[in-house]
């Protein structure tokens, strides 16, 4: 965030500006004089009664305009050395301007007024004042020198003297009342610009942070601002000012069909780097060119997900409230079974019965163990991860681990700069959970390949395959719903868990029907930020 000069002491360059103003006001003021002063000599414009003393000054004047002038331009001195000292030395030679032309009768006297109201302008308060009391003792000096001297003598120049200086601390506190005025407004109207600059960054941050994809759109239909997700959604890599209809065609016509009927509700659009569909809202922005339009993109996956996200919460409270009632009563059939097992009277049959009790008290065990799971689910710690490497390590884990020939499992590896971020050991359940199940669902000889690709967008996917059958549409849509499952064994809550390990990594876990036919599970990691 932008915040006020740290330096109060410090002038800010449009502190210099009215001295600037000052030195070029005096180097044409310096100028004139001199010009006319040689080009109407004869006749004496300014009723010059000491040649010697106005002109030595009108040169000397004169230097000090151009040396002031490249002395502020440098801003060497300090600004307030050189305020100071220029306001006093237009004192200083307008009074002896004054002197060698008459005194207080001289017509170059409403320059010294110039001089003290321009100097309360660049420095109010007291020494604004301090001016107005120079200038006019140097009035009442200049009066009292003349009468020495009987330039013109008489006692009306001294009341011409005092009350010029009247005016001069009249002409004083009005300026300085002005300037006083004038800094008021300019550290507002500084303050306010800071908010604004703070605001419009802070409205910037928002924008970029926003999960929903955010289109701004002029009058002629041309992109003028998207944010971060609304560029990976729609994949744009163009600059701003680009037609909606060359990067995202759908959403364009949708727009248009809107903009004939703003009461027409939009449908969704499919999703360029992700395997979703988009729902677009409209709203309508008005311009100085026309009406612009502002464009929402939110996830129907995600969307979906948070509903149902909503609804299973309530569930997962209740189901690990009731796991944790079974587990003590499954915990006692199980000892009761084990015991019984021990007597030497049962039947064959008998233990049969116990065999089965055991089992699918384990089953339960099982089935309860994965609910807890879900209720108590691990923070996830993620990490940039190349995921070329783990994927090979992972691999031949795998292999020893399952015990299978290396054939079964099958790598396609992109460049070896693909980089995620995600928690490894998450990562490592979710491919295990998804491999066993290819294995699993293969057929008699299954074949699994793990594919990773880089996107356009800079998201990179991860494609699990296998050679299976595939699934119907409708198992597709309800198998990554938590306890179903169409095994005779099993909890139903693998895929489940899968996917939210996924989501807490924030990434997304989908389902797609391979071209060979057998089954495809896409994990899609999100573009990394700047």
């Amino acid at each position: 965030m932008k915040t006020a000069n740290p330096m109060p002491g410090t002038p800010s360059a449009p502190a210099w500006q009215p001295l600037r103003i000052l030195t070029f006001y005096r180097v044409i003021l310096a100028g004139l004089l001199v010009t006319m002063y040689y080009l109407l000599q004869d006749s004496n414009p300014f009723n010059v009664q000491n040649y010697p003393l106005f002109s030595s000054t009108l040169h000397i004047y004169l230097a000090f305009s151009l040396v002031a002038g490249f002395s502020t331009r440098l801003h060497w001195p300090g600004f307030r050395f050189q305020a100071l000292l220029q306001v006093l030395a237009d004192i200083g030679a307008i009074a002896l301007l004054m002197h060698a032309t008459g005194g207080v009768t001289s017509a170059l006297s409403v320059l010294l007024v110039i001089a003290i109201a321009v100097g309360a302008l660049i420095l109010p308060g007291r020494l604004a004042f301090m001016f107005a009391a120079v200038a006019t003792l140097a009035l009442l000096f200049e009066t009292g020198l003349a009468r020495l001297v009987e330039v013109e003598p008489g006692a009306g120049n001294i009341t011409r003297a005092g009350l010029l200086g009247l005016v001069l601390f009249a002409a004083t506190g009005l300026a300085n009342v002005l300037a006083l005025r004038t800094r008021e407004s300019e550290a507002l109207a500084q303050q306010r610009g800071i908010d604004l600059a703070n605001m419009e960054q802070l409205n910037q941050y928002v924008i970029r942070q926003l999960q929903s994809g955010l289109l701004v759109i002029d009058p002629d239909n041309r992109i003028r601002l998207a944010n971060d997700t609304a560029r990976t959604l729609l994949n744009l890599n163009e600059q701003t000012g680009t037609p909606l209809a060359t990067v995202a065609p759908d959403l364009a016509g949708q727009l248009e069909l809107w903009q004939k009927d703003p009461q027409w509700q939009p449908e969704a659009i499919q999703s360029q780097t992700a395997s979703s569909t988009l729902l677009p809202r409209f709203g309508q922005l008005k311009t100085s060119r026309g009406n612009g339009t502002l464009i929402i993109l939110e996830d129907s996956a995600q969307l979906a997900q948070q509903t149902q996200q909503i609804k299973l919460a309530s569930l997962g409270r209740l189901t690990a409230s009731i796991a944790h009632e079974i587990r003590n009563p499954l915990g006692a059939i199980s000892h009761a079974a084990q015991l019984l097992e021990e007597s030497d009277h049962l039947e064959k049959a008998d233990k049969r019965l116990i065999e089965i009790i055991g089992t699918h008290t384990q089953r339960v065990n099982t089935v309860i163990e994965n609910v807890l799971q879900l209720s108590r689910r691990s923070a996830s710690h993620p990490q940039a991860l190349n995921l070329v490497d783990w994927l090979s390590t992972f691999r031949d884990e795998f292999l020893q681990t399952e015990n299978i020939p290396s054939d079964q499992l099958e790598l396609d590896l992109g460049p070896q700069d693909l980089t995620v971020h995600v928690d490894p050991d998450h990562l490592h359940q979710v491919l295990v959970n998804l491999c066993q199940n290819g294995l699993r669902h293969a057929g008699a000889s299954p074949h699994l390949v793990i594919q990773c690709r880089k996107e356009g967008s800079g998201a990179v996917r991860l494609d699990i395959t296998d050679n299976g059958p595939g699934i119907d549409e409708q198992t597709a849509e309800q198998m990554f719903e938590p306890f179903f499952t169409t095994a005779t064994s099993g909890t139903g809550l693998g895929l489940y868990i899968a996917r939210e390990l996924c989501e807490i990594n924030q990434a997304r876990l989908s389902y797609l029907r391979a071209d060979n036919g057998g089954s495809c599970f896409r994990i899609h990691f999100a573009a990394q930020r700047a």
